[in-house]
């Protein structure tokens, strides 16, 4: 391992001295930065070609750097001849400027060891990538050793040549001398330029003659970088010292040959006699044997032969060059219009831009990531261009890697996304970006992420027109999960809500909830709790889209495993919103019964929950309770007190008083069934038996008891209270029947109306019907007030707010060992008469009498009386509708709609839960 770093670090170390010493002391290394060897090219592979970035402007060049060293082994004056000779060429190539020909950012400059210049962006000379690698650094960079030229670049480059020298033949009357691979440079982006003018010949004419060329006659004892490339000349030079532009289409035609030969020309020259080899390449030509261009391909075969006729007449000039079928390719047609696009308008760039995405797909990825892409991105600085360019951009874009994208893409697109202005074409680019949103999240770095993308994704929430919006909303869910839980949370859902409550659209409102409910699962429990399910109560508009979009939202929550709603939300906000809703007149029959079931399956949940509860509770309080009544003397002062009107009351309803505090009274669990168990219909109906018991006692003198009295503001309830306490001693002993009946069972039904059939007493001893003085004084004599309801309103179920009805037990009882004279209830008519509630119209009609065998589905009378009772009920403690019972509720008891023929078709239709929820998320999210 240390070797190879040692052997790496000399070899860096090289590198840095190579380069140091190429051009140390030049005036261009006052500003440019000169980078590592990448390439060489120029008359005999003699430049050396370096990256470099110019000091102030950061901006990407090539430096051309030519080594006095190579030259030592010659004469002075033949060193003077060679610099010469090459500083005519740099000095010529800096006069001309043409999009064929190489660009020089900086002319050449020349020290004591070495000669440069600088240049655009180079990658290689052609020589190089057919495999001349004279000159290259070592190792060979790896770049240029896998190079290989694909058609379209091949046949692109061959016409960029050819117009160059169309320029040089016709614009400047020129002639270039020395056409050859290793003059032709390859730049960055791919285009092919010519350099190499060191022996470029000029028209001795003037312009608007007929152009006329004198060329120097050879001399073989001069330096080879004195002389032009022999195998590449025109057999005139030679033979007969006279060149013109169909020389330069000579030479053409040898590098075509090249390109489609491995770097090999048409024929070996022998530089040592060099007149006997062109008098024999003259023969071979003037009989060119076919198997000489076999390589060639057959389209353009017939040109190259031309191109390499012996007479100069025959040969094309370069302009019919440019105009063969060998060039009509669709990838160098889509080249050469790219290269042109600064001539046209934007009416022509925008049809040109629209048909590009059918013709990229056919193009090699080289050539559309190095070629057109830099053409593309520098359109972003028109900005009515940018809708078209963009989508061609984004497409080039999914074919790059991830370091690519970042690299070529990236910095040319971050404009883009913060770009507003014009306001038309900025919608569009948002439309674009938004259809491409994944790929932008793939491949963008977070922190872009978060600075450029999400923001444009805001904006577009926010847009004024509304297809952004819906498309925005519809593709958000399809990359939620490349969003970060803050910007989730913080930025998009809020924008979100506001989208869905400020907008005059449907579709965008309700694009916004199902929005929502595909994104559900990106979001944390207590998020949706506390602002999801809070938001949806707020949505102003009832379209039935929007409530089953409501629907929707409440069942992904609560049937999601990691969500849920807890059954305290169920009761009091997620099921009273959702019951209201249902009932909306817009809703037909389908949309309704989605609503049921997913209500039906709220309360099945929070019933089954609520009551595992309370049977935990129950358990615990009668551990507690036998551990009382096992140790008596850990008992409190006030359990053992004498029982007070409270805890006959808990005796009644169970072991909780009404201040909260538990009876542990050890008589009163042993005398007393167990209240605890009890449902409320039957404690209803021992409360009404208590309450005719006491009427009957009433009735004959008892013994006086002495017992506590009731603490109370009203004196009244006070003195009732007493006497009726003072009654309940001798209750148990007074034999009101002769059959005994047995204790209710728990979850048994108890008829709510008085029942003519003996009952047994708290103590065993059968009684008859009475009024029971501790549940008639809870409301009283308790302080909290008596609102009583229209009749059937709490569906038969005992409430502290009900009025007994008084009435029904003076007929129900029968006289037992007295006189059939009426009781005096004088006492309780004065107590109950202040407190008489008013009656609503609603209850002031026709009630059908109760049925005699089924006393308490009857009590309600008919279906319409029942709903009318619901919505006439005045709101009890807690703000609950008073209606709202067990059987008031319509969604309990089918048969008390208003339309008693619909109920018993959904009953029998048997929905199912699994196809309701099925059906419902596809309507809702397609």
């Amino acid at each position: 391992m240390e070797s190879m770093l040692n052997k790496l670090k000399s070899t860096v170390t090289k590198v840095t001295a190579d380069v140091t010493s190429a051009v140390m002391g030049n005036p261009v290394t006052r500003e440019f930065e000169v980078g590592r060897h990448i390439a060489s090219g120029g008359p005999g592979m003699c430049w050396r070609i370096y990256n470099g970035t110019k000091k102030s402007t950061k901006q990407e060049v090539a430096v051309f750097v030519f080594d006095k060293k190579m030259i030592d082994k010659y004469q002075k004056f033949e060193k003077d001849q060679i610099i010469d000779s090459l500083k005519r060429g740099v000095q010529q190539l800096t006069r001309l400027r043409h999009p064929r020909l190489l660009t020089v950012q900086h002319p050449l400059e020349e020290s004591r060891d070495c000669l440069a210049f600088c240049t655009e962006p180079v990658f290689a000379s052609l020589s190089n990538v057919l495999g001349q690698w004279d000159n290259l650094p070592s190792p060979v960079p790896n770049d240029i050793k896998e190079y290989k030229l694909y058609d379209v670049e091949t046949k692109y480059g061959l016409l960029q040549i050819s117009e160059g020298l169309s320029f040089l033949h016709s614009g400047v009357k020129m002639v270039h001398g020395n056409l050859c691979p290793e003059n032709i440079i390859l730049n960055k982006s791919g285009a092919w330029k010519i350099m190499g003018f060191d022996f470029s010949i000029s028209s001795t004419n003037p312009s608007d003659a007929e152009p006329k060329y004198t060329c120097k006659e050879w001399e073989p004892n001069l330096p080879p970088l004195c002389l032009p490339n022999p195998e590449y000349l025109a057999p005139e030079y030679i033979l007969s010292v006279s060149c013109d532009s169909a020389s330069d289409m000579y030479s053409l035609g040898v590098v075509m040959h090249a390109i489609f030969n491995e770097g090999k020309p048409v024929f070996q020259v022998n530089k040592h006699d060099i007149f006997k080899s062109f008098s024999r390449q003259l023969d071979q030509l003037s009989s060119m044997s076919p198997a000489l261009l076999n390589k060639i391909p057959d389209d353009v075969r017939e040109h190259v032969k031309m191109l390499l006729s012996v007479t100069p007449n025959v040969r094309p000039d370069a302009d019919q060059m440019t105009k063969i079928p060998f060039f009509d390719d669709v990838g160098a047609v889509t080249l050469q219009y790219f290269d042109s696009l600064f001539q046209r308008d934007n009416l022509q760039k925008s049809q040109f831009y629209k048909g590009l995405p059918k013709v990229l797909p056919k193009l090699p990825k080289r050539v559309v990531v190095y070629r057109i892409l830099p053409a593309l991105t520098s359109e972003f600085v028109n900005p009515d261009m940018v809708p078209f360019v963009l989508p061609n951009v984004l497409l080039i874009a999914e074919e790059c890697t991830k370091e690519e994208y970042v690299r070529l893409i990236l910095p040319d697109l971050s404009p883009v996304f913060k770009q507003q202005e014009p306001i038309q074409a900025s919608n569009m680019i948002l439309l674009i970006f938004l259809q491409k949103m994944d790929l932008l999240l793939t491949k963008t770095p977070p922190e872009d992420i978060k600075n450029s993308v999400l923001p444009m994704v805001y904006r577009a929430l926010e847009a004024p027109s509304v297809q952004i919006q819906e498309l925005c909303l519809n593709i958000i869910p399809t990359f939620a999960n490349l969003i970060d839980y803050p910007s989730m949370k913080n930025s998009l859902i809020p924008r979100i809500k506001s989208a869905c409550l400020q907008t005059s659209s449907l579709a965008v409102r309700v694009n916004s909830l199902v929005c929502l409910g595909k994104i559900l699962e990106y979001l944390d429990k207590w998020y949706v709790i506390d602002e999801i399910l809070p938001f949806l109560q707020q949505i102003p508009s009832r379209e039935p889209a929007v409530l089953m979009g409501i629907l929707g939202i409440y069942k992904c929550t609560f049937s999601h495993k990691k969500l849920g709603i807890p059954k305290e939300h169920l009761a009091t906000k997620s099921l009273p919103h959702l019951v209201s809703l249902s009932i909306d007149n817009n809703l037909n029959l389908n949309q309704f019964n989605s609503f049921m079931v997913v209500i039906r399956d709220m309360l099945s949940r929070m019933e089954n929950e609520h009551k595992t509860k309370l049977e935990q509770l129950h358990v615990m309080q009668e551990q507690q309770r036998s551990i009382n009544i096992t140790n008596p003397g850990n008992q409190s002062e006030e359990t053992k007190s004498p029982p007070s009107s409270g805890n006959q009351i808990d005796d009644i309803f169970g072991s909780t008083g009404v201040n909260g505090k538990e009876n542990g009274s050890a008589a009163a669990a042993t005398s007393q069934p167990n209240r605890m168990s009890l449902t409320l219909e039957e404690k209803q109906r021992l409360a009404k038996e208590q309450e005719q018991a006491a009427k009957l006692r009433s009735q004959q003198p008892l013994a006086p008891q002495t017992l506590k009295p009731a603490t109370t503001t009203n004196s009244q309830t006070k003195d009732l209270t007493s006497s009726l306490l003072n009654n309940m001693t001798s209750l148990n002993s007074l034999s009101l029947a002769n059959t005994a009946r047995p204790a209710p069972v728990q979850g048994t039904t108890i008829s709510a109306f008085p029942s003519s059939s003996p009952m047994v007493g708290p103590m065993g001893a059968p009684v008859s019907n009475g009024f029971n003085p501790p549940m008639g004084f809870h409301a009283g004599g308790m302080g909290m007030g008596i609102r009583p309801t229209g009749p059937g309103l709490y569906g038969g179920m005992a409430t502290t707010t009900s009025t007994p009805n008084f009435g029904a037990l003076t007929q129900n009882q029968a006289p037992i060992g007295q006189t059939n004279k009426s009781p005096d209830l004088s006492a309780l008519d004065n107590l109950f008469t202040p407190n008489k509630p008013k009656v609503t119209l609603n209850q002031m009609g026709p009630t059908a009498a109760p049925g005699p065998n089924t006393p308490w589905l009857n009590q309600f009378g008919s279906a319409q009386n029942a709903q009318t009772q619901m919505q006439g009920a005045t709101v009890g403690m807690g703000g609950v509708p008073s209606g709202f019972g067990m059987q008031a509720n319509p969604f309990f008891s089918p048969q008390n709609f208003s339309q008693p023929a619909a109920a018993p078709s959904m009953n029998q239709s048997g929905i199912k839960h699994s196809a309701s929820v099925n059906n419902d998320l596809k309507d809702l999210f397609g």
